[in-house]
């Protein structure tokens, strides 16, 4: 930082009782009252140097005492006195901090060169030009302090020359910046580091208020000459040093009268930083928008805000990992953990823009990836939120329910959700395990999966029936399957015709058995999916029924696949009954 010093004497400026004065031989002949103190000082020092003492005090007798009040002085008291003691020749230290009270200050008394050559007003302008505006942190210093003089900095030009020497340093190529700055991200060693990062600059600009840190950020957007993604994180460096962390926050503080103004000043803030987001995907990360909305769901930010970043993070859920939709649920009026209607309301938004884009447009199947993506990342969040024993059934149902049927090729991972769920909540009533294993799709569940959930005793017994089923109408369906490839290869091997005749003569009376009942199975399978899916198999809550199903279980184990159909007939017709 760049320091100015003026001036020789010592300080002999003092307080006397509600007054402040300098040591002197000569009695105070000029009295200055600013704000609530009064100086007791001297006409000759300040009125050769102070074009505005000298026309206040041209109408008045020279000879008299003189009292005059100021209180309208930019910077108040603390700038008056930096100016007085220049005109004492008393040793002063200027820098960036204050820079501007004194400057406005003396421009307010006008000690400019018009009153005295060399004047206090153009020291100050030197010192601005070459030395603030050529340093780096010395300019964002000075543009943070015009917060407290708004107009004087907007009239003297102040604001806009400490941005455009902020822009210049922030355009300039990295290879380039030989000043320092303060970059403190983990993991970077900025000693062993032989290049500059591109986002140097963004924690330092990060210290100021949210319309002076609003300015640079427009009009370096308006040169396009640096990527979206690098004023992306100007604005998380930026959201991360003003915004509160919503996981430490309780409900009840937002009673007080304090709180409130701090929730206005965040919400202000936070409003701004969506309305700066560049609108090019992937300039912030999903899992930033996913925090700003969460944040703005705590401060209560309008409506236009809250849809603008649901639709930005439904734009890039694909993106999202499961960390990145964990938020607390800091609603009073809620009991579970997790704020499970963000995420709905971001799910909801994705399924509204892929019922726009069908299927049959995309070419290079990217939405369907896309699609596919963001349904595994909602059931491993599922997993996560099903161990909340204060979450309801409805919950984890609409948010399974909200991606269409195409997003989840296996069920595995839903499975393992459901299983979670009923394991956290073994209170659970009948009707609610219903509603939660309707979700579950059993053809999609892989053979180690389905193996599983024939022996999980959590589970309806209905459900068990559809596993078992379905396992095995699919294991029938492969045998005959491999079978009829073991068949055309064998054809196609180019055998002799007496080995082509044998061939076809053997598996005849095999092949009219198997086709009979591959052609019963076609019969028996849609009748049962039909009673499972539309509930005639009902669950049996008996030891009886629990047997039933154990010991058809172990049969069909032993059976070979042509008798397998009687063993699911009899299951289907018992559990029916039942």
């Amino acid at each position: 930082m760049k320091f100015m010093k003026l001036g020789t004497k010592p300080d002999t400026f003092y307080t006397q009782e509600a007054s402040r004065t300098v040591t002197s031989d000569v009695p105070a002949d000029l009295t200055l009252r600013v704000n609530n103190i009064s100086y007791l000082l001297h006409k000759f020092p300040l009125l050769p140097k102070c074009g505005l003492l000298q026309q206040l005090c041209s109408s008045l007798d020279e000879l008299e005492s003189i009292t005059l009040d100021i209180n309208d002085i930019p910077g108040g008291e603390e700038a008056f006195e930096l100016c007085a003691k220049y005109c004492y020749g008393i040793t002063i230290n200027l820098s960036a901090h204050n820079f501007l009270p004194a400057f406005c200050a003396a421009k307010y008394l006008k000690m400019l060169e018009s009153v005295e050559k060399g004047n206090f007003v153009l020291k100050l302008e030197t010192f601005f030009s070459t030395c603030i505006l050529e340093g780096w942190k010395d300019s964002i210093i000075t543009l943070q302090t015009t917060s407290k003089l708004p107009e004087w900095s907007e009239n003297l030009g102040i604001v806009r020359r400490c941005i455009d020497s902020i822009m210049e340093k922030i355009l300039t190529p990295a290879s380039k910046v030989s000043w320092s700055y303060t970059y403190t991200r983990p993991g970077y060693n900025k000693k062993s580091q032989q290049s500059v990062p591109r986002d140097w600059w963004t924690e330092d600009i990060a210290i100021l208020d949210i319309d002076l840190f609003r300015c640079i950020i427009i009009s370096i957007r308006a040169t396009n000459m640096l990527p979206p993604q690098l004023l992306g994180e100007a604005l998380h460096v930026y959201a991360s040093r003003w915004l509160p962390n919503t996981t430490r926050i309780r409900a009840m503080e937002s009673s007080s009268s304090q709180m409130r103004e701090i929730k206005d000043r965040d919400r202000r803030i936070l409003e701004s930083i969506v309305s700066m987001i560049p609108s090019d995907r992937g300039s912030v990360s999903v899992g930033f928008l996913l925090k700003l909305l969460s944040i703005g769901n705590f401060l209560g930010v309008s409506s236009v805000v809250k849809t603008e970043l649901i639709r930005r993070s439904s734009l890039q859920l694909d993106e999202a990992t499961v960390n990145d939709l964990l938020f607390p649920s800091y609603s009073s009026s809620q009991e579970f953990m997790y704020d499970t209607e963000l995420v709905m309301a971001v799910v909801e938004s994705l399924r509204v823009l892929w019922r726009r884009h069908p299927l049959g447009k995309d070419e290079n199947g990217e939405v369907l990836k896309s699609l596919r993506k963001v349904a595994k990342v909602i059931d491993l969040y599922l997993q996560v939120i099903a161990k909340d024993v204060n979450l309801p059934v409805s919950k984890v149902v609409t948010l399974a329910d909200a991606l269409p049927d195409i997003a989840r090729p296996e069920h595995d991972e839903l499975y393992k959700a459901i299983n979670t769920y009923l394991k956290e909540h073994p209170q659970l009533e009948k009707a609610d395990k219903k509603r939660l294993c309707r979700i579950l799709d059993c053809q999609k569940l892989s053979p180690h999966v389905r193996a599983h959930a024939v022996k999980n005793e959590r589970l309806p017994l209905r459900t068990v029936v559809q596993v078992m089923f379905f396992g095995q109408v699919k294991g029938l369906r492969d045998s005959n399957a491999l079978q009829r490839v073991s068949h055309n290869l064998t054809i196609g091997e180019g055998q002799t015709l007496e080995g082509q005749s044998r061939s076809k003569s053997m598996p005849a009376s095999r092949s009219s058995g198997k086709n009979k009942d591959h052609e019963n199975m076609k019969g028996l399978a849609p009748e049962s999916e039909r009673k499972v899916a539309i509930g005639e198999i009902e669950e049996v809550g008996s030891v009886k029924g629990k047997e039933v199903i154990e010991q058809a279980r172990l049969q069909m184990e032993k059976l070979g696949p042509s008798n397998k159909k009687r063993e699911i007939s009899k299951l289907v017709h018992s559990m029916g009954k039942g």
